[in-house]
């Protein structure tokens, strides 16, 4: 339960065998294809063993949700919502646009995407905070049409949130054939431009076999943390994230990066004790077993194998956590010093917690307002520098054999 640890062992327990689900997603998604809802009424059936006639979560299913959650915890949701939007706020790009009459500019400007679909994951579990994480950058950003699909029955705190962040449509619809549905279209789930959110192997299997058709996110599967500590960390601490972090499911992992033995056997000593201790004691040991320590000759080296496994969230309780910052080059999120949890990113933080896995953060960023936008290009040329760039133009546009394009460039120098 508390073992020594290697890159290549965290990395190979990373890599999903997506190819074993592809041949069930992918009937599922030519099913969805060919028939639309019905096809997503009978898989819902199948998969969640729900009934459905509709699809489409109405006002009145929002409303009663409502009244079914606590006033402590709307105002919990509230709460997190508005520290999410104003850290969001705060990622909005700024047009570069520099006209001036009679001058050349050269510029970009952004815009929103016009429509979303988000997945929250559902089943025996809630999760409000991810309908927070995914819809609220959404909307800062400005896309008008935002839908959510999630597995029913739905709970009421993962509608009110949806509700709260802004969500234009929620559809009673999981797994893989919510995917195919946003990013196919179907009689009642409209087709998106781009879909987020997280979700399991056949959720991600999906995605994959989608991509040519609708814009994806990244690949966000298991939960994951790495822990780099020197000796002035504290047990307590460290233990405490990793059980944190282990709890999310049997199938996330959890390592400590050290120079410190002492270090590890002290956390060790503490989960094993906890563990005897939670009620949800067989959860958490299915999950410490992708879970332990690797150990390094000092801090640097720490740096580098947290580079190398490019780890979902990355805490730094060291003695000067951010002399380390700088170092860091691939983490989804990073949590820094001896007072910030993870648990605290995963809800009121305000940043994100969508992040990629599985050493996916190694090439692609946590979900920001700019996964809802896209950016062009903008130039408005005067004539003296029309003049000074047609030579070069001309003579690369010709060489090419786009003698059309160099006519385009001629025919304006003759006026």
């Amino acid at each position: 339960m508390w073992q020594a640890l290697s890159v290549e062992s965290w990395k190979a327990r990373g890599r999903s065998d997506l190819s074993k689900v592809f041949p069930t997603v992918s009937d599922i998604i030519e099913q969805v294809r060919r028939e639309g809802d019905p096809a997503i009424l009978r898989l819902t059936a199948r998969f969640d063993k729900v009934e459905l006639s509709d699809l489409r979560v109405s006002r009145a299913e929002i409303d009663e949700a409502y009244s079914e959650v606590d006033q402590q915890l709307l105002d919990a949701l509230n709460f997190a919502r508005t520290r999410i939007e104003a850290y969001h706020r705060k990622q909005r790009p700024e047009d570069v646009t520099l006209f001036k009459d009679g001058e050349s500019s050269l510029g970009w400007k952004y815009s929103p995407l016009s429509s979303m679909g988000i997945y929250i994951p559902g089943g025996k579990a809630s999760y409000p905070s991810t309908a927070l994480m995914c819809a609220v950058p959404a909307k800062v950003a400005g896309v008008r049409d935002v839908i959510a699909c999630t597995p029913p029955p739905i709970h009421p705190l993962t509608l009110v949130a949806l509700d709260m962040a802004g969500v234009d449509t929620i559809f009673k619809c999981g797994g893989a054939q919510a995917i195919a549905a946003m990013g196919l279209g179907t009689q009642s789930v409209p087709r998106v431009q781009k879909i987020v959110g997280p979700g399991n192997v056949y959720v991600t299997a999906a995605k994959v076999l989608l991509r040519q058709e609708v814009e994806m996110d990244f690949p966000a599967g298991p939960s994951e943390i790495v822990v780099l500590a020197d000796g002035t960390a504290r047990p307590e601490n460290i233990a405490a994230d990793i059980l944190a972090q282990a709890e999310h499911g049997p199938d996330s992992a959890c390592a400590l990066v050290t120079d410190d033995l002492d270090l590890v056997k002290k956390v060790g000593t503490i989960i094993i004790d906890s563990v005897q201790k939670s009620d949800r004691q067989e959860l958490i040991r299915s999950s410490l077993k992708n879970s332990g320590y690797i150990m390094v000759k000092d801090m640097m080296e720490g740096v580098s194998v947290c580079n190398e496994l490019a780890p979902e969230h990355l805490s730094v309780q060291t003695s000067d956590p951010l002399s380390i910052l700088p170092f860091i080059e691939t983490a989804g999120a990073i949590f820094l010093g001896d007072n910030s949890p993870v648990a605290c990113g995963d809800y009121t933080t305000g940043t994100d917690h969508v992040l990629p896995t599985a050493g996916n953060a190694a090439v692609h960023s946590g979900l920001d307002v700019l996964h809802f936008m896209k950016r062009s290009s903008v130039q408005m040329l005067d004539m003296k520098t029309l003049e000074e760039l047609a030579p070069a133009t001309v003579r690369l546009a010709e060489t090419e054999g786009l003698h059309a394009h160099a006519e385009s460039v001629r025919v304006r120098l003759k006026r």
